[in-house]
């Protein structure tokens, strides 16, 4: 996929689409979809699909390619990313920043039912009115690995994540400035939901309720090596 590319093209690197959604539409469970760097303004869905989504990080190992290739949902009242049906681990979303998603559960990224590989992402600038400014699993046990959330916020629960249900795995996480500005967890929420957190930091977010970092209801986390610090709510408590 390119920015310079044409969606009436045949998708191989000589002749590129110019939308990632028509490249996942054309691929196959087990395909590979590799994105140039740019800015592509769309919001993409899955639908049910096995594959892997990625900027060249994915073949080059530079990490430059992680925030020259962005996906801008534009505000468009849903999610930038979707995973909603029944994707598992094989699928993954690897290399790029995601941001200027709003949606109700999952401004920047939306998995529920399913299980896929976040990896090396920025996710930022993202908005939810309830769960999940940046990310919201919904018995999800996604694996979200070396990312960045960042400048975040909701409306609800979960500025930064929202965790509802499942057992996700959270390793190499910053979690950063993100806001629930009239409910809990600034940084993360987690409902019914037994989350391992590995080498994680949690700092500067803020809630208006209760967990300026991380607000856990009826859950059991797995938390090794984590740093919460600097958070604030209308409690005084980071936790």
């Amino acid at each position: 996929v390119s920015t310079t590319g044409s969606d009436s093209n045949d998708g191989s690197e000589s002749s590129p689409f110019a939308t990632i959604q028509t490249g996942i539409d054309s691929a196959s469970s087990g395909h590979n979809i590799l994105v140039q760097s740019g800015t592509y303004v769309e919001n993409i869905n899955y639908n049910g699909k096995n594959i892997v989504v990625s900027s060249l990080y994915l073949t080059t190992q530079d990490t430059s390619y992680i925030s020259s290739t962005i996906i801008d949902g534009n505000w468009n009242d849903q999610s930038v990313v979707k995973f909603e049906n029944g994707e598992d681990s094989t699928s993954a979303l690897i290399g790029m920043t995601i941001t200027n998603g709003y949606s109700s559960e999952g401004g920047g990224v939306h998995c529920s039912g399913s299980s896929p590989r976040l990896k090396y992402l920025i996710i930022n600038a993202d908005s939810a009115g309830s769960y999940g400014g940046g990310i919201y699993l919904n018995n999800s046990n996604a694996q979200i690995i070396e990312t960045r959330l960042e400048n975040n916020g909701t409306s609800g629960y979960g500025g930064g994540l929202s965790m509802l249900g499942g057992e996700p795995e959270l390793t190499n996480v910053t979690i950063i400035s993100n806001r629930a500005l009239s409910g809990r967890g600034g940084g993360i929420y987690c409902y019914s939901s037994s989350p391992t957190l590995t080498n994680v930091t949690i700092t500067n977010n803020s809630a208006q309720g209760n967990g300026g970092g991380i607000y856990c209801n009826n859950s059991n986390p797995t938390l090794t090596n984590v740093t919460i610090s600097g958070n604030n709510s209308s409690n005084g408590g980071g936790i």
